[in-house]
């Protein structure tokens, strides 16, 4: 949750991620701490909101993430894919298994069995969804640090929903679709987990032999790439406009992976040093 004004709202986005089975929450920069009326408006999520980490920038706060998505009742400036709650939900299921079994994979060879089953829990991929300011919800460039966009169907001429009431209704989406995604991994019947077809248009993130990057890791990538460009007099350093922002949604739109990114930065040290 970013920059929130009214702490009652953190209160019932914990009390909203506990009855979906959520209990990760961070609060970024909050115009207001953690009170009274937080606690009281978390009722059963108490323990979310006791656990609640405060975040001075959103930077620090998903930098450990290899998955990002943000709540936006519109796109902003330079768009990013729109998926609706059920996609999100479905991308984000079929990534950690991807991810997990990546990192299950990697370390086969050398632990036993336990081993490999905790280095696999334990290194299960990051994934952030970006709530906005209850008057303004997120900026351009918060938005540009999300892969994709998250929209739920509303009414057209009024799309807005209260920050608890969105954390609401994505977190319902994830509960439910994660647990046909339990179910079908279980039993091995696709039919018995098929989703309505999204009346948004829909991407779907690219799926690699490697693990995802970081957001951190793509960040440093398009700092780095900044730089290099106005070394080579192909950016000026007074008038950048939009060239981060493209930066990074290019970034964003290749899903790197770790072999990937490596390249990328000896290429990029090589071509500084020239």
């Amino acid at each position: 949750m970013v920059n929130t004004t009214l702490p009652a709202n953190i209160g019932s986005a914990a009390r909203a991620m506990h009855t979906m089975g959520l209990s990760r929450l961070t609060v970024v920069d909050p115009k207001l701490p953690i009170d009274e009326t937080s606690v009281s408006h978390a009722a059963g999520g108490s323990e979310v909101l006791a656990a609640a980490i405060t975040s001075p920038t959103l930077e620090t706060a998903i930098s450990d993430c290899q998955l990002v998505f943000a709540a936006s009742s519109r796109s902003r400036h330079l768009p990013r894919p729109v998926v609706t709650p059920t996609e999100a939900a479905k991308i984000m299921l079929s990534f950690i298994d991807k991810q997990s079994a990546l990192y299950k994979q990697q370390n086969t060879q050398h632990f036993s069995q336990d081993s490999i089953e905790a280095a696999s829990t334990n290194n299960k991929p990051n994934i952030a969804i970006l709530f906005g300011r209850e008057d303004r919800g997120l900026t351009n460039e918060e938005l540009s640090y999300a892969d994709y966009h998250i929209q739920i169907d509303a009414n057209p001429n009024y799309p807005v929903l209260n920050v608890a009431s969105a954390v609401q209704v994505i977190a319902s989406f994830i509960f439910a679709y994660a647990q046909t995604h339990v179910t079908r991994h279980d039993s091995d019947k696709d039919n018995n987990a098929s989703l309505a077809s999204p009346t948004l248009d829909t991407y779907v993130r690219q799926q690699w032999d490697e693990p995802a990057i970081s957001q951190q890791q793509l960040q440093q990538l398009t700092q780095r790439m900044t730089e290099l460009m106005i070394q080579r007099n192909l950016a000026d350093s007074e008038h950048l406009k939009a060239l981060p922002s493209r930066l990074s949604r290019m970034g964003s739109r290749l899903q790197l992976d770790q072999k990937e990114y490596q390249l990328l930065s000896a290429l990029i040290a090589k071509l500084t040093k020239i």
